[in-house]
């Protein structure tokens, strides 16, 4: 099968305090196993044993102000080769500026599109941004505005209480498109949890602007559940549709439990029974036509 993979990383521990500093909560939970580099001659080892064939790196929390050599570095390793495919990189979307920083991101044409994490949980442990309502800063929206005129993608990692105001951020810039990450983060499977999850999957659905990334689905399991992947992948192809949702490993924070050839055996298992058209868009089409690989 032709596999695209929409959703990794690869890493320098020198350019991340996160990772070389000292050990803090985070949504996958321990991670000293990959406090250390994960270079692209391994990221390429580990997707082609499972049959990928094109991949998209996404921002990995670098400094804010290093975020100009973070897609540097990224289109280096593209020139000597030929991955990733694309790449998303990041910027203070806060800063009135960060547009001049996004132009010359753009000056490098593997670069697709931008994301600054705005997930806010209850639990400390799984906050990123500050607030639950940062989207609502007019700052922000203006910069994501921008992002047409580029032709790229914002990447929207949220919660699903914060899906009403998602809703409203998309539905403000509807010539941008958003890639809502980790098919909306479910943290478990609690009857409450998954209500709220549903109510605000199906309204980002809605909105034609939105896609999905089957991605990230050990996150909060710290495992891979086959049975997680099924349940996810089936509600959220009902509400989105195979043309709207992409294939992803996140490596190498899934790696913190699972190799990729069970990973990608486990999605193809879950969309087995899905018509070959759909399961060519999930695993490959999606992904080339939203980043124009």
């Amino acid at each position: 099968m032709d596999i695209v993979d929409a959703h990794h990383h690869v890493w320098r521990t020198k350019d991340m305090p996160w990772l070389s500093g000292p050990m803090v909560p985070r949504i996958f939970g321990p991670y000293e196993p990959i406090r250390r580099d994960y270079l692209i001659d391994e990221y390429i080892a580990d997707a082609t044993s499972a049959g990928i064939g094109q991949s998209v790196y996404v921002q990995a929390n670098w400094p804010l102000d290093q975020v100009l050599a973070e897609v540097r570095w990224l289109a280096e390793l593209n020139e000597a080769t030929g991955w990733p495919t694309a790449v998303v990189g990041s910027a203070d979307l806060f800063r009135p500026d960060a547009v001049d920083v996004l132009r010359k991101q753009a000056e490098l044409p593997v670069v697709r599109g931008t994301r600054l994490q705005l997930h806010w949980h209850e639990n400390e442990e799984f906050r990123y941004a500050s607030a639950p309502d940062r989207m609502k800063d007019p700052v922000l929206r203006r910069n994501i505005a921008a992002l047409e005129e580029l032709g790229w993608v914002f990447e929207l990692q949220v919660f699903p209480g914060q899906m009403a105001d998602a809703a409203d951020l998309v539905a403000a810039i509807p010539d941008v498109t958003f890639v809502l990450v980790h098919a909306g983060m479910l943290t478990d499977r609690a009857d409450e949890t998954v209500r709220e999850w549903r109510d605000g999957m199906a309204r980002l659905a809605q909105l034609p602007n939105v896609v999905v990334k089957l991605t990230g689905q050990g996150t909060f399991t710290r495992s891979l559940d086959p049975d997680l992947v099924a349940f996810v992948a089936a509600e959220t192809l009902g509400w989105f549709g195979a043309d709207r949702a992409m294939f992803g490993t996140n490596f190498p924070v899934e790696k913190l439990w699972t190799s990729m050839p069970p990973l990608v055996a486990a999605w193809r298992d879950a969309l087995a029974h899905l018509p070959a058209a759909d399961q060519a868009a999930i695993f490959a089409g999606t992904a080339r036509r939203v980043y124009a690989l």
